[in-house]
């Protein structure tokens, strides 16, 4: 079966380059890449640069963008950032939602293409997403509206160094499976749950879990009657694994069943580095600085209603060890900050920022990915935004096996015309264009 990606929010190409490593036939035919409120495109310049210019890879708001004139493709692919996913009654009964939130481009182009599989990635806290006053409440919204339009998905939240990456980065990793697929009557197969997350979850392939599975937690989807109850009630303790089939959910606690090599820091470091702007000591009074960040505090502190307080955080390794994995590579990185990694040069033994080419191996990206001509801290931005690609390439390699075992599936307009009234969405659907300006693309 020919494997055609769209790829939303493509950064410098971070699922692409996971897929692709497979070699196993994964086409890329549309991609949209685009940096609200920069000037210059550099992730978009150096996606072109590597993969080539094609009428079919834009640099445009997804916003703007015709969902139903992008070609058809069997898998969509995009990382997205956490947001307020809530909605809300118009004074004229139609749903209101919050406005410029990507979540809905996305659910837009599923509603737009049906392709029969999607997987997509986000940071972890959107599992626990707005907080206290209604927990996952974000990550509700996305799982009720994937089922509304006709999907089964499955969710784990993976630290990437837990199975041997070079880096402690946790992000959430989501996928969705058309109902007409074999695969979703695979999994309805199951007499519970439970057995899919152990057995059947596309995570599993290489990056195995123990089987004592921790606080188990189930709910339903069904219990509201629209989606605006549904946004003003829903509250669900989501674990970092778990599956949604039809309106069941279940959700539990694993850990990691790894015993294999680990990269660490010293591993991806490079012996030498040039760059005298790298090393904390070239302007004075840095290293102080850092070690202050870095150290512990315990600060008295008055908030803006008078409220006294004491704000204290722990000490973090100064330098980052060699013999562990990077920490979590935020956009910030270089700047002078708490979360920037300083290491110890391999050759010198100076302090210093990691090099550029260093940043891309915590991603797993080839050396030099973003040396397209961008600024220095621009490529540090790009691998911030960026994703562990060798995540990908295992999530991927269990999707390859996945779509092995299915017929040929109908896409687009074919999908539409054939299943789209065996879909209980079109109620759905409607109300949430009266508002969110999801119109029929």
């Amino acid at each position: 079966m020919q494997k055609r990606v769209a790829e939303m929010f493509a950064g410098v190409g971070g699922f692409r380059v996971g897929l692709e490593s497979l070699q196993t036939g994964w086409d890329t035919i549309w991609a949209n890449q685009w940096e609200p409120g920069k000037k210059s495109q550099h992730a978009y310049d150096a996606y072109v640069a590597h993969f080539g210019k094609d009428q079919n890879y834009t640099n445009v708001d997804i916003s703007t963008v015709v969902k139903s004139q992008v070609p058809d493709f069997d898998l969509l692919v995009g990382g997205f950032p956490c947001q307020d996913y809530s909605v809300a009654h118009s004074g004229a009964q139609g749903i209101v939602g919050k406005k410029g939130v990507l979540w809905w481009d996305i659910r837009d182009m599923i509603r737009a293409k049906f392709p029969p599989f999607v997987f997509l990635e986000n940071v972890d806290r959107l599992l626990s997403s707005p907080g206290p006053r209604q927990r996952g409440r974000d990550f509700g919204m996305i799982l009720y509206t994937l089922q509304q339009l006709g999907y089964g998905v499955q969710w784990r939240m993976i630290n990437a160094a837990e199975y041997g990456f070079p880096q402690r980065r946790r992000r959430v990793f989501i996928f969705a499976y058309r109902k007409d697929t074999n695969y979703y009557a695979e999994v309805g197969a199951k007499k519970e749950l439970r057995e899919v997350v152990l057995e059947n979850a596309p995570f599993n392939k290489q990056m195995k879990i123990k089987p004592d599975l921790k606080e188990e937690t189930l709910g339903r989807l069904d219990e509201f009657n629209d989606i605006v109850e549904f946004s003003d009630n829903f509250t669900f303790n989501f674990r970092n694994t778990g599956i949604l089939h039809d309106n069941d959910i279940y959700s539990a606690k694993y850990e990691a069943d790894y015993d294999g090599p680990y990269t660490t820091m010293g591993d991806i470091m490079l012996d030498h580095v040039e760059d005298e702007t790298l090393y904390i000591d070239a302007k004075p009074g840095r290293q102080e600085k850092f070690e202050y960040l870095k150290g512990p505090k315990r600060i008295e502190r008055t908030s803006s209603t008078g409220h006294e307080y004491v704000y204290s955080e722990g000490g973090m390794a100064f330098p980052d060890a060699w013999e562990k994995p990077g920490r979590t590579m935020l956009t910030s990185e270089k700047s002078v900050n708490r979360s920037t990694h300083v290491v110890r040069d391999k050759e010198t033994g100076r302090l210093r920022f990691l090099h550029p080419i260093e940043a891309e191996r915590l991603n797993m990206f080839p050396d030099n990915w973003t040396d397209t001509g961008m600024p220095n801290n621009f490529r540090y931005f790009t691998m911030g935004n960026a994703l562990v690609v060798g995540v990908v390439a295992a999530i991927g390699s269990a999707i390859d096996d996945i779509i092995a075992k299915e017929d040929e599936l109908p896409l687009g307009d074919d999908y539409v015309h054939g299943h789209i009234e065996d879909v209980d969405h079109s109620t759905f659907t409607q109300q949430l264009d009266l508002d969110l300006g999801l119109g029929d693309e």
